[in-house]
């Protein structure tokens, strides 16, 4: 609101520069300006309900990563299919939104500190707000951004970790045909829930039992990389 027009250029997302005179830094300085107090206050708010939350369960190296992912990953969404100049967090607390929705479904979330909804309805509520909007009148509202911090978000905590463990249970079941146990394999569903688990809420969540589980499955593996 209060630097100068010359300095906002070098600052917001302005994706015409990004693309021909590759200010990529604005995928990561756009999410820091805002254009009002109100639209300051609502981002820091949800960043308060649902960052704290966030960071209480993962950590804060882990949600700073996520909070990064989805904020640049929503500028760079936005830059490839808008051309139009935008700023603010909206993209990552959106981001934040679906995490928490996923991590935490049946808590409630008090609409005008009034109306209790669940948190997973109120994320499809607003996921289903924003991708109609997009396709509506523009009205100053940076939609797309929204949309796409929260499929980023899907895909990161869901998306990535099924793709790793496909590829590890590929070349795991590779071994194991031509390999004989000598104790009996953990069950891969078993343990592909452990490793969500641990990626959702952390190591210090599991459970004794699921904890044992693990490392009988580390022994597993280890018995078949020594007899290749």
């Amino acid at each position: 609101m209060f630097m100068p027009n010359q300095l906002l250029n070098y600052l917001a997302l302005v994706p015409a520069l990004v693309l021909r005179k590759f200010f990529i830094w604005q995928l990561v300085t756009y999410m820091f300006l805002h254009g009002s107090f109100m639209h300051l206050f609502f981002n820091m708010f949800a960043l308060f309900m649902f960052g704290t939350a966030m960071e209480n369960t993962w950590g804060t190296k882990k949600f700073l990563q996520y909070y990064f992912v989805t904020g640049i990953g929503a500028g760079i969404i936005w830059t490839i299919f808008n051309s139009v100049p935008t700023i603010g967090a909206s993209g990552a607390i959106y981001g934040l939104l679906l995490a928490y929705g996923i991590t935490y479904p049946n808590r409630y979330i008090y609409v005008y500190f009034m109306i209790p909804v669940k948190a997973k309805y109120f994320v499809i509520i607003f996921g289903v707000l924003e991708f109609l909007a997009s396709f509506g009148v523009q009205d100053g509202v940076a939609h797309l951004a929204h949309l796409s911090g929260m499929l980023i978000g899907l895909f990161y905590l869901k998306g990535i970790p099924f793709i790793k463990r496909k590829i590890r249970y590929h070349g795991f079941k590779v071994r194991k045909s031509t390999t004989r146990y000598k104790s009996k394999p953990v069950e891969e569903e078993e343990l592909d829930r452990i490793l969500d688990k641990i990626l959702l809420l952390g190591e210090d969540s599991l459970t004794p039992r699921e904890r044992q589980i693990l490392s009988q499955a580390s022994r597993d593996n280890e018995d078949i990389s020594r007899e290749d």
